[in-house]
């Protein structure tokens, strides 16, 4: 019987040890089935079985928060006439982030970490470990925070959601981090299938955002996950939740112009959000006030917004479909601007203003105390503005403009900018719209508007402080693998030291009865003085003249360089190759000695890990 056997017969026979202790009332049969599977079935086999289980779960949760968040907005924009209406419009956005905020501060203990930021942080930092508490706080503070009228979409939640299903799943079964990981991704793939009803994009999103610097060869659970949100979805939503768009033309060879300017405004459009999303960030974060004040503020700002303009209310998926279908004047019937006359350039100037202030109603819902994601944002503002740039086509004049595509693929081309996923856009907007004819305007408007965006900035400026921290992977597999690495597990703790004011016969009876070549001189506070090695030694030991005024302060030597605990493993290999050094001390903030961190222990570290990874 190999190691990886024996480990999971060990945990069977413990589940069982519990089972029995704790009565047939108390267990959970299943998971007594399930790890009777696991040590029956191989390795791929298992995961293909916990794929189909974590994708249902994961789609199961997702069919739940957008049924739940379909049905507050279709009673609050459906069942209350326009003069109500804008009372809906003032106090419910605003209600739905200070809840928000007020449950994740009374409930959650101030824990909202959200967002893709949140996974990747957690694969890369937290061994694919994920709190049991997201596999149902994301969907309690998104259906609140979006169904109450939050700028904002519900895709990231659902993937989150999905994530922490896939992890604990996991955990449960003790699956080393690799398949962990991969479970992980598949209940995020599951979440963002089911939302969308578009497997393959769930897919690409797994591969494009979430298994960044991440290699694997095993994908298949992946896919089982997606088809089996997408099949829930399908199966239980009704056709009006769906995100679906039947209204379509056909794909003209002469329109190419019109989708190379739409790339290029989509890829200026996408740089735009994320600047005001990251300028409004460091706005809030800048304030010196408590959370639900903050959220206060946000909301007001929000409910301002969305009376001026009730498209920024909530998703605006239905928006969305409206410029497909060509019921245009529906989009500006319930705003101030329906008792202006409704001509060509009262829709422009209206629709301008949407897209301009969608980046500040996402950004205000999400980093004031809401919960979303920009999924929903960058898919209703793609659509936007490729509807006011068909409208504004056709007012100049051009003939026979193609209006529902340029639709779609703006709706891919921002959603390419924003999240920097072109893959995934293509593929959300062809199964969503049927429209795999579109593939190659979907490609154009996406690789250009993804080209402009990396362009700009070649990480997600929303995750770029975290990639630069070495909390998340990155493409540069090399580096992903040293920031796995922690400093504090180099540190030699019991590194030899003496004091500087020791005798020559001290230092004597230290190198007889020590083992180690490097030892640091400290002084009575212990902070670092000097080091000494075996080879500045050396000459003093073996020196048949005895020379009374030797003391260690004129054999020590000032180190090549000091390490701080904070510095990162990458860092540190740099030092060691600029100083050409193989040992280095670590002292803090007050020169305090901690201990010598070696390159060769890091080296090795590393080799061990790349090991792994190539297994």
């Amino acid at each position: 019987m190999n190691i990886n056997n024996k480990k999971r017969y060990i945990s069977f026979l413990r589940f069982k040890r519990d089972f029995q202790k704790y009565g047939l009332e108390k267990a959970r049969s299943y998971e007594l089935i399930l790890h009777w599977l696991n040590n029956r079935l191989s390795r791929s086999q298992f995961l293909l079985l916990s794929g189909i289980l974590v994708g249902c779960t994961a789609g199961l949760a997702g069919v739940l928060l957008k049924t739940i968040v379909h049905n507050i907005h279709f009673f609050i924009t459906n069942k209350v006439h326009f003069e109500y209406q804008i009372l809906f419009y003032i106090i419910f956005p605003f209600l739905g982030i200070v809840l928000t905020t007020s449950i994740v501060l009374t409930i959650f203990k101030g824990q909202d970490r959200k967002g893709i930021g949140a996974i990747l942080y957690e694969i890369a930092q937290n061994s694919s470990i994920v709190s049991s508490v997201k596999t149902y706080s994301q969907i309690v503070q998104s259906a609140i925070t979006v169904g109450l009228g939050g700028s904002a979409g519900l895709e990231s939640p659902i993937a989150v959601t999905g994530a922490a299903i896939g992890s604990n799943y996991a955990q449960t079964y003790r699956l080393n981090y690799k398949e962990r990981t991969l479970l992980l991704a598949a209940g995020a793939t599951a979440g963002v299938a089911s939302a969308f009803n578009a497997p393959i994009a769930g897919v690409m999103f797994a591969f494009e955002i979430l298994l960044t610097g991440v290699v694997f060869t095993d994908f298949i659970p992946l896919v089982v996950a997606a088809v089996c949100g997408s099949l829930l979805s399908r199966i239980l939503l009704q056709e009006d939740i769906l995100f679906r768009f039947h209204t379509r033309e056909a794909f003209d060879y002469r329109n190419l112009p019109y989708y190379l300017i739409l790339g290029i405004v989509t890829g200026l459009y996408a740089r735009y959000f994320l600047m005001v999303s990251q300028k409004v960030e460091h706005f809030i974060k800048g304030l010196k006030m408590s959370r639900l004040r903050k959220a206060m503020l946000g909301g007001a700002i929000l409910s301002l917004l969305c009376v001026l303009f009730p498209p920024l209310f909530g998703e605006g998926y239905d928006t969305v479909k409206a410029f497909t279908n060509g019921n245009t004047n529906s989009i500006i019937e319930n705003s101030l601007f329906r008792y202006f006359d409704i001509k060509e350039w009262t829709i422009i100037v209206f629709l301008i203003c949407v897209c301009l202030l969608k980046a500040f109603a996402t950004s205000f819902t999400i980093f004031s105390g809401g919960n979303g994601g920009n999924f929903a944002p960058s898919l209703f503002a793609g659509g936007t503005v490729g509807f006011l740039f068909a409208v504004i086509c056709q007012q100049i004049g051009f003939k026979d403009v193609p209006v529902s595509n340029l639709v779609l693929v703006g709706m891919a081309g921002a959603m390419s900018g924003v999240l920097y996923a072109p893959l995934t856009a293509i593929f959300l907007i062809a199964e969503s719209s049927f429209g795999y004819d579109l593939f190659i305007p979907l490609m154009i408007v996406s690789v250009i508007s993804y080209l402009i965006a990396k362009w700009f900035s070649p990480i997600s400026p929303e995750l770029k402080s975290l990639a630069d921290q070495g909390k998340i992977f990155t493409n540069q597999h090399d580096e992903n693998l040293l920031f796995s690495l922690h400093t504090e597990d180099f540190i030699d703790r019991y590194s030899q030291t003496i004091n500087e004011n020791a005798s020559i016969e001290e230092l004597s009876d230290l190198v007889k009865n020590g083992n180690k070549n490097f030892f640091a001189v400290i002084d009575d506070h212990k902070k670092l003085r000097g080091i000494l090695t075996l080879d500045d030694i050396r000459p003093y030991f073996f020196n048949d003249e005895n020379d009374l005024t030797l003391t260690i302060t004129k054999i020590m030597r000032a180190p090549a360089a000091f390490i701080h605990p904070d510095d990162k493993p990458r860092e540190i290999l740099q030092i060691f190759d600029n100083t050409g050094t193989w040992s280095l001390p670590v002292v803090d903030q007050q020169n305090i000695f901690l201990g010598f961190i070696s390159k060769s222990s890091i080296l090795m570290s590393y080799r061990q890990l790349l090991k792994g990874y190539s297994n």
